[in-house]
């Protein structure tokens, strides 16, 4: 019993023990594990906020690069909007300097009208004097002639008509004369200028022949083709080339009609492979005259380089040498201006090297004097002008330049070169058979130059010279005196030009020799 009771007290001690063991070891499990949920907050709450921070700190940034590019977006715009403002400035700057330049046009203008009226003014009342003092002086030498002569009134008042008929042709023939001179003087660079304009680089209706090009065809079904469904591939072939394509009732035949020839030549090429391929719309109307453009392109070029090589010049600009090609589709009265040019270059350098200039200089003028005529014709100026600025532009040296610019005398001649470059144009150009014009033609307008001379009284000897660009007329001196031969001078050039068909203009010259011979005895 004893033994029992000791084992149930044990029982109870390793029971008690067990217990206290147990609750110490739950409750230091529960701070152990307390303090582990403890550390992985504290983990949780400090990844948590450097998360945070990260996605602030990305923020931030993505905010700063969106401002900054705003910033330059609208810098760019700011500027944009700036160099806008500063040339709408520089053209109202132009604008108020052009204003203020013809505002002192105008004024100035203004005053040479009001020094004219005063001067016109001045003029009349000297004139009003004159004639005063003209009639008091008529009406003394009347008197006087009556008195001196014993004659009667009527018979003084004749002969005194008759000095002053003679005195008032006098002075009629050298008014005449000052105002012929002065209204030359003035007219002459004007003329020359309109008529270079209207004739040299512009072709009219009456050169029809130069500005049209007819094609033959097979059939007279291809006209159809040609014009195609509602006309769109005659519309498309015009829109595209620029060129007008005339269907008429010519038999297997269609012209193409255009004043740029380079244009013509590109259409009757593009036209003639058209109709050799036999398909003809307007999608294969658009690639054979581009491949036909470029073409072209290419002979204008190896034209301009051949035409280079045969006067033997150094290398030319790309862009010269292009123009200077196009002259070989360019006619001046049948005659081809890359041909013509040529032959100025060579004619300049032979006399360049008779007088020792510059052989090199003369043949590049000669051969870039006509130059201007390459240029659309919608280009303001004379053919002379617009050239000169083009080898300017182009870098061409001033000698160059002036000699293409006073080549028609539009400009002084600034060396002797210009007046080489005139010569041989003109020797070129006039010379018999360089143009439309046979030697049957040439010989009897100059036949017809002399007959018209020899139709005034007065007349010895006439002598066509120039190759019909000059009429010299020899007078009797006996008979026709100094202010006649001028009236002479004028009354021929109306009548050549009433009577006669010329190109260019014709010079009159009137001579009159005065001899005197006495003997000594």
């Amino acid at each position: 019993m004893t033994i029992l009771a000791n084992s149930y007290v044990e029982g109870f001690l390793f029971l008690g023990v067990g217990i206290c063991v147990g609750f110490y070891l739950c409750k230091w499990k529960y701070r152990h594990t307390a303090s582990v949920l403890e550390l992985d907050r504290k983990s949780i709450l400090e990844a948590a906020q450097r998360e945070a921070e990260a996605i602030a700190r990305e923020a931030r940034l993505s905010v700063n690069e969106e401002l900054l590019k705003q910033k330059t977006e609208a810098e760019k715009g700011l500027g944009i909007k700036r160099q806008e403002i500063q040339q709408i400035e520089q053209r109202l700057a132009e604008r108020d300097a052009l204003i203020n330049r013809q505002l002192e046009g105008l004024v100035q203008q203004e005053r040479l009208l009001l020094d004219q009226q005063q001067n016109l003014k001045e003029k009349e009342q000297k004139l009003a004097t004159t004639q005063q003092e003209l009639k008091e002086a008529v009406r003394q030498r009347r008197d006087q002639l009556i008195q001196c002569s014993h004659l009667s009134e009527t018979a003084a008042r004749d002969m005194l008509l008759k000095e002053v008929e003679q005195e008032t042709l006098r002075d009629a023939g050298d008014l005449a004369r000052h105002i012929m001179e002065q209204a030359k003087s003035r007219a002459e660079e004007e003329a020359k200028r309109i008529l270079s304009l209207a004739i040299q680089r512009y072709a009219g209706d009456h050169a029809f022949e130069t500005t049209t090009t007819a094609i033959s065809l097979p059939n007279e079904e291809i006209k159809g083709r040609i014009i195609g469904r509602e006309g769109r591939n005659i519309r498309a072939f015009e829109s595209i080339t620029g060129v007008t394509v005339l269907i008429n009732d010519t038999p297997n035949a269609v012209v193409l009609s255009s004043f740029d020839p380079v244009r013509r030549q590109v259409a009757y090429e593009a036209m003639q492979r058209l109709i050799l391929d036999g398909r003809i719309h307007p999608t294969r109307i658009e690639e054979v005259v581009a491949k036909v453009t470029e073409e072209v392109d290419e002979s204008i070029l190896r034209a301009g380089e051949d035409a280079i090589f045969k006067v033997g010049l150094p290398p030319m600009s790309l862009e010269v040498v292009k123009i200077l090609g196009r002259l070989r589709f360019r006619y001046s009265f049948s005659q081809n201006i890359l041909d013509h040019s040529i032959e100025v270059a060579h004619l300049a350098g032979v006399m360049a090297a008779e007088l020792g200039l510059d052989i090199t200089m003369a043949k590049r003028a000669g051969l870039l004097h006509d130059i201007g005529k390459a240029v659309n014709h919608e280009v303001e100026g004379s053919h002379a002008t617009i050239g000169a600025e083009l080898l300017k532009r182009h870098g061409e040296c001033d000698g160059v330049v002036n000699s293409v610019a006073s080549h028609h005398g539009d400009v002084p001649y600034a060396s002797s070169i210009g007046v080489l470059i005139s010569a041989a144009d003109a020797i070129s150009a006039s010379r018999p058979g360089a143009r439309s014009e046979t030697m049957t033609t040439y010989i009897r307008r100059l036949e017809n130059l002399e007959k018209i001379g020899y139709t005034f009284p007065g007349v010895e000897k006439c002598f066509a010279v120039q190759a019909g660009r000059e009429l010299r007329v020899l007078v009797h001196p006996d008979t026709i005196d100094d202010d006649q031969a001028y009236a002479l001078a004028r009354n021929l050039v109306r009548k050549i030009e009433d009577e006669l068909q010329y190109p260019g203009q014709i010079r009159i010259t009137v001579i009159r020799e005065t001899r005197c011979v006495e003997f000594a005895k």
